[in-house]
């Protein structure tokens, strides 16, 4: 009987609260079929440790000279569209039930290109901007893959020390490595020899996931890469 409940109460709450594609407004769905279809899509040949889609799999300009402690960084979409909408509206409009359909294609992602990994581990929120959120949004896609994958899931080893300005705040990758330099830690040492993936909603210049790699790896972890759902994908600047 309690999944036929559970079904029956989806069904009443989308009659009482229709669901709206968060990238044009039509009535159905998180993102409609024709929205979907316009995701850009990130594919092969990447970066092979930012992850960004170039014509040769070589390390990118941007990755040349960065000491990176991460391994790699894989996302399935470019931070752009109906992708970066439905990524706001998980993250600062309380649109948890997006979590689902997002963890899902992020299942999907990991399916299509296995990545190593044998525990997950969400990127952490500093309790003060958890308080005010009310959730972290990378533990609700990381609980949703957890399910779809069977990779078990660790959100109370790596924490945030120290509170940080939002990334978007800076403007240079070298003020957001900065930024979030030494802000992660690792309470014990459960995940030493694992081989951890690392949860997030977005990557941007790779900072934050680098530092979280970083303490990680002080810890013991044999090997950590990110996977998120977008990446934000800018062309560097031609020189003159």
């Amino acid at each position: 009987m309690l999944p036929q409940l559970t079904k029956l109460k989806g069904i009443a709450l989308d009659l009482l609260f229709p669901r709206w594609c968060v990238g044009c407004g039509r009535e159905g769905d998180f993102i409609c079929s024709a929205c979907l279809k316009s995701l850009a899509r990130i594919t092969p040949p990447l970066c092979p440790r930012c992850g960004r889609p170039q014509l040769n799999a070589v390390i990118c300009p941007v990755c040349v000279g960065w000491q990176a402690s991460i391994d790699g960084i894989r996302a399935p979409f470019k931070f752009d569209g109906a992708i970066r909408q439905a990524i706001h509206g998980l993250k600062y409009n309380n649109l948890r039930a997006m979590a689902a359909l997002l963890g899902r294609w992020l299942g999907d992602y990991l399916a299509a290109n296995p990545l190593p990994g044998e525990v997950l581990v969400p990127v952490p929120l500093h309790h003060k901007r958890l308080r005010e959120r009310g959730y972290n949004q990378s533990r609700l896609l990381a609980l949703e893959l957890s399910r779809l994958s069977g990779l078990p899931l660790v959100d109370d080893c790596l924490v945030r020390e120290r509170y940080t300005t939002p990334q978007t705040r800076t403007p240079s990758v070298d003020e957001r490595r900065s930024n979030v330099a030494d802000a992660f830690a690792c309470r014990d040492r459960r995940l030493e020899a694992k081989q951890v993936l690392l949860i997030d909603d977005v990557a941007t210049s790779g900072a934050t996931l680098d530092a979280c790699a970083r303490a990680l790896k002080e810890s013991g972890a044999s090997s950590v890469w990110g996977l998120v759902l977008a990446k934000e994908i800018k062309e560097p600047a031609l020189g003159g």
